[in-house]
């Protein structure tokens, strides 16, 4: 790509208030002075209307409705190779604590929340997942991948494209390897000692979803001697944590059988003494189908994909949770544990809890809300729309 160009920007005051109080976006619309001709990445460096100072710094995306993408509020200051390798120190200094828990699969990026607006980099053991979902990184890979892989230590580094990224004309393509070797595909790692296999190349997003990885060791802890239901299983986080803690009987619920296969292996490379079940189809119909056959689990976890994008599917997405709640319910033994979770960051934390709350409501449920967990230390929130991981345990009478 070509060297990137400086944009002078400047926005409106609404947007130049919101930036100067973190906020990483800046949509077209407030836009309303700028250098015509941007190109991907270009450093667009935004001044105050009032004062003409700088007061921040972001990258040009001209192929995206958020067409800058903030990396720097205050002063002036030089976008180099020392820029970036201070961002990547101090967002691998906040994931240490974690590495000291036989935990090797890890976010060491986490897009804007880090300062890297559209870049995600996942480690896996020895090796490094960087996944772009805009095209504006292209011109400074250079300047960020040596400190990735120096801070990740890893011996080789893969990059995947989002599918918007890959419909562009680049000298890049989705799986390409930006350093070192990579083998193969498949991966082990470890979660708490708890091993697993994931492909980096086909497998979702960077090839498991690291988010949920606290709330798999929880279900752990307490799934000795139970029966466990895991739906929207996926490659059997939850699933293989419980087997590894000395569950009774696992049933994988997904839609992919290719996931549950995945999930299959993953259970198998650790040792346990427990029955584990794979069901593939849809969640609803199936779910629906086990109430009608009277079945009950000790522990259910219910954790589905977002179900809203955007905010004209958030109706739509209340209806399914309060749905899987209701569904959940019936399938919790008595006194037993349900645990329903959402990633749609469309729906906040109160929503989702008011949700359940009525649908217990109307159902008669006694119940206890024993806890509510959000990110954990790799997956930091830095602004209201990068928290989006809710998890409610729930105590059913």
């Amino acid at each position: 790509m070509n060297k990137p160009n400086r944009l002078a920007v400047k926005l409106r005051p609404v947007a130049e208030k919101s930036v100067k109080q973190g906020h990483p976006w800046v949509f077209s619309e407030s836009i309303v002075k700028i250098k015509k001709g941007g190109k991907a990445g270009d450093l667009a460096v935004l001044f105050d209307n009032f004062t003409d100072k700088v007061y921040g710094l972001g990258l040009y995306d001209p192929n995206s409705p958020i067409r800058i993408k903030i990396i720097h509020v205050g002063n002036p200051v030089q976008v180099d190779e020392v820029f970036f390798q201070k961002k990547v120190v101090e967002a691998s200094k906040k994931r240490q604590p974690l590495l000291k828990t036989d935990t090797n699969a890890y976010r060491l990026i986490f897009g804007e929340n880090d300062g890297f607006p559209g870049l995600i980099f996942d480690v896996y053991n020895n090796v490094g997942v960087l996944k772009l979902y805009s095209a504006i990184w292209f011109p400074y890979l250079d300047f960020v991948i040596p400190h990735l892989v120096k801070e990740a230590k890893i011996e080789g580094l893969i990059l995947r494209l989002s599918r918007n990224v890959q419909k562009l004309e680049l000298n890049h393509k989705e799986g390409d390897v930006l350093y070192g070797k990579i083998e193969k595909n498949v991966v082990e790692f470890r979660e708490y000692g708890v091993k697993f296999q994931t492909d980096i190349l086909l497998g979702h997003k960077t090839g498991f979803f690291l988010d949920h990885r606290e709330n798999r060791y929880k279900i752990g802890q307490l799934a000795r001697d139970k029966t466990v239901l895991d739906v929207f299983s996926y490659a059997g986080g939850f699933s293989v944590h419980a087997l590894a803690g000395g569950a009774k009987e696992v049933t994988s619920l997904d839609f992919s059988e290719q996931a549950l296969e995945l999930a299959q292996k993953n259970g198998s490379l650790n040792s346990h003494t427990g029955k584990h079940v794979t069901i593939a189809g849809d969640a609803f119909e199936l779910l629906n189908k086990m109430i009608k056959e009277g079945k009950t689990y000790d522990v259910v976890v219910i954790d589905p994909p977002s179900f809203a994008k955007s905010k004209s599917e958030r109706n739509v997405a209340k209806k399914k949770y309060s749905e899987l709640a209701e569904l959940g319910v019936y399938l919790t033994k008595k006194e037993g544990l349900l645990l329903l979770a959402s990633c749609s960051s469309r729906i906040d934390e109160k929503e989702f809890l008011e949700l359940h709350k009525e649908v217990f409501r109307r159902l008669g449920v006694n119940y206890s809300l024993e806890e509510v967990t959000a990110h954990a230390i790799d997956h930091p929130i830095g602004f209201e729309e990068g928290a989006y991981l809710k998890s409610a345990y729930y105590r059913v009478f």
